[in-house]
């Protein structure tokens, strides 16, 4: 039987029955009644009569199926099996492409509980400002200068503070791909001290309503211990510093009469300080209270509870959550609560600022006491707390 041609192979139309249009050398073209078109090679290994798929006509033209063809004979001529010899070089590259570094890092940014927003800015700096350096490399074999050139980059644009955060994923990526096995060290680490120096900056707060909604659904939704999740939920709605938080004691709240008043030796301006407490509020302490109100902390320690909880505690859960420090602190919920009080919902800033427990002074110069504007600053509270509820529930 002649080769085929490949005037021939345009002219074959389909039949009833599958057709086979012999090449030479165990090639063919079969082709379907719809007229599927496979370029197939029959060969035989270790006895046994076997078939090797070379691709779709007329996608694969005649010159690169006989191409194909001779390969496998190499592959026969040397004792190997053409079908399993295709098998190990997908398997092979499967792995390697499973290790590398964009593939990592793309399955660990899938495994992140993130507000959205934020999510998708995280993404948007690997995909411009690490993966087209080092995506494709496996990541077992990145090495500190590899990470540092990419900082430097990042650098000479000028953002450096960019730079630090994009290096913290990077080495929270190298250590998951440690935790995975697909590499041994953390050579982002050694960057320690190579960076340009971030600027510093107030504590970090959620000012816009839609990022603070979505920063609220995850605190929400934190999975840790009863009193870290209290914690989370309580420290927005009050908005006192971080250590009047987590040193409060049960004695200075009346559930009853829905208020807080903390002490002058806890407060930073020695001055005693009332907090309103919203119905949210109330309802997060006597869920709470079930659980520690025998005890004298609130809040009290993952340890002992006779100590309060940990100065880190809120903030290790806003890490594991992934918010780092330039995105969401304890301290940035009182910068969130001054700024949407006033722009959003119009309260006098004197009001928010005594709530704020900072200096007040009336117009004759005297501070005021813990209880003036009291009512004012109870129904301040309340909207507050059902503010939030709404972008919790809405933005």
């Amino acid at each position: 039987m002649p080769p085929l041609t490949d005037l021939a192979l345009r002219r074959a139309k389909p039949a009833d029955r599958t057709q086979k249009l012999f090449d030479g050398g165990g090639l063919y073209l079969e082709i379907s009644p719809r007229d599927g078109r496979w370029w197939r090679l029959k060969y035989r290994f270790e006895g046994k009569e076997k078939r090797l798929a070379l691709g779709v006509y007329p996608d694969v033209p005649l010159a690169l199926a006989r191409q194909r063809r001779e390969e496998a004979r190499q592959l026969l001529a040397r004792g190997i099996d053409p079908s399993e010899h295709r098998k190990a070089v997908a398997q092979a590259k499967s792995e390697l492409g499973s290790n590398t570094f964009e593939v990592t890092a793309r399955e660990w940014l899938a495994k992140r509980d993130w507000v959205p927003k934020y999510a998708v800015k995280v993404e948007a700096w690997m995909a411009n400002d690490v993966y087209p350096w080092i995506g494709s490399r496996p990541i077992g074999e990145l090495t500190a200068p590899d990470f540092l050139r990419v900082a430097r980059r990042i650098e000479a644009r000028g953002a450096i503070e960019s730079a630090h955060r994009i290096m913290q994923n990077c080495g929270q990526i190298m250590r998951y791909a440690i935790a995975t096995g697909r590499a041994e060290r953390n050579p982002v680490a050694d960057l320690r001290g190579a960076l340009a120096p971030a600027p510093e900056r107030n504590h970090a707060a959620v000012v816009d309503p839609v990022e603070l909604g979505g920063l609220l659904r995850a605190l929400h939704a934190y999975r840790g211990t009863l009193v870290v999740q209290s914690a989370l939920k309580l420290a927005p709605l009050v908005f006192v510093r971080p250590g009047e938080l987590r040193q409060a004691t049960w004695a200075e709240i009346d559930l009853d009469g829905a208020l807080w008043s903390i002490p002058a030796a806890r407060m930073k301006m020695r001055q005693a300080h009332v907090v309103p407490l919203a119905s949210q509020s109330v309802e997060v302490l006597r869920e709470l209270h079930k659980l520690t109100g025998r005890g004298t902390y609130v809040f009290p320690g993952a340890r002992s509870a006779k100590r309060p909880m940990s100065e880190v505690a809120v903030l290790a859960a806003l890490r594991v959550m992934g918010f780092d420090k330039h995105t969401a602190t304890g301290h940035g919920f009182r910068a969130s609560a001054r700024t949407l009080l006033d722009e959003v919902l119009g309260f006098r800033p004197d009001i928010i600022e005594h709530q704020l427990a900072h200096a007040v002074k009336d117009p004759n110069g005297r501070a005021y006491n813990r209880t003036t504007h009291l009512v004012e600053r109870t129904r301040m509270m309340q909207e507050w707390a059902d503010y939030l509820d709404n972008l919790r529930q809405f933005a």
